[in-house]
């Protein structure tokens, strides 16, 4: 497990400990929602590129590679988390 180490100025500090979103568990779920979202932004930005790219049209079986390729990269994630 990492040990991660913040600066906040003392009033925020103070405020957010008093609403409990100092804790491990909050910090946890936060970066853990902000890495799915980012991931998922990923996703539809690649999506993006490859629709603007007529010259790329992917077969059924290039897009199913994707598919599978992004499953394992997931899993692998899922896994360096547990």
């Amino acid at each position: 497990m990492a040990t991660v180490e913040i600066n906040l100025p003392d009033g925020l500090a103070r405020e957010a400990r008093a609403q409990g979103l100092l804790s491990p568990e909050f910090i946890e779920s936060l970066l853990r929602k902000e890495v799915r979202r980012r991931r998922v932004d990923r996703l539809f930005a690649d999506a993006d590129k490859l629709a603007v790219s007529e010259a790329t049209a992917l077969t059924e079986e290039e897009v199913e590679a994707e598919i599978q390729a992004a499953r394992k990269e997931r899993r692998a994630s899922d896994a360096s988390r547990g």
